[in-house]
């Protein structure tokens, strides 16, 4: 039996960066630890969190190979796997990614939605039902105050779901 093509068209990484503004320190304090409403300055971060997304995650083309029930996951790494009525994930399929840009060496936190609910350019709804990363339990700016993850998630497919799907990845990141 020849599987049907099933569209999904990129979901866009809407990145958010929740920041904590810096503070202007005063320099003719006699005494930064006498002083406590300077103590907490070296907490503030000197720079704000900018996200810039480098690609959209995009399953490209779902193959169903007949109906019922499937799913499809693409991993943060680019690994693919299918069960049920989806017997394959198109070519052109890619993982999201996104650069985190920020001070030096500051642990952040990423949040990531659990789920997405995707439109139909003809009007149905389908649910990338989760998402997830490949940033690790403490990610870190790097020295050069740059982080890249990469982010996949799964789809589950039920009935008769042709056509385009579209829909945004809020990503919060603030600093720790």
């Amino acid at each position: 039996m020849l599987g049907r093509p099933f569209t999904l068209a990129s979901l866009a990484a809407s990145a958010a960066a929740l920041t904590v503004p810096a503070v202007a320190q005063d320099i003719s304090a006699p005494c930064r630890l006498c002083d406590s409403a300077n103590r907490s300055d070296d907490s503030k971060p000197a720079a704000a969190i900018q996200l810039d997304v480098e690609a959209r995650l995009d399953f490209d083309r779902l193959i169903l190979g007949g109906p019922g029930e499937g799913s499809a996951e693409l991993g943060p790494n680019g690994e693919r796997q299918v069960r049920g009525s989806v017997s394959a994930i198109g070519a052109r399929a890619i993982a999201g990614q996104v650069m985190i840009r920020g001070e030096p060496g500051r642990y952040v936190r990423i949040s990531l939605p659990d789920h997405i609910q995707m439109a139909g350019l003809s009007g149905g709804t389908l649910r990338l039902d989760s998402i997830w990363s490949d940033a690790g339990a403490a990610p870190r700016l790097g020295s050069d105050g740059t982080l890249s993850f990469r982010f996949g998630g799964a789809i589950r497919i039920a009935g008769d779901v042709d056509g385009d799907y579209r829909g945004d990845v809020a990503i919060d990141v603030d600093y720790l």
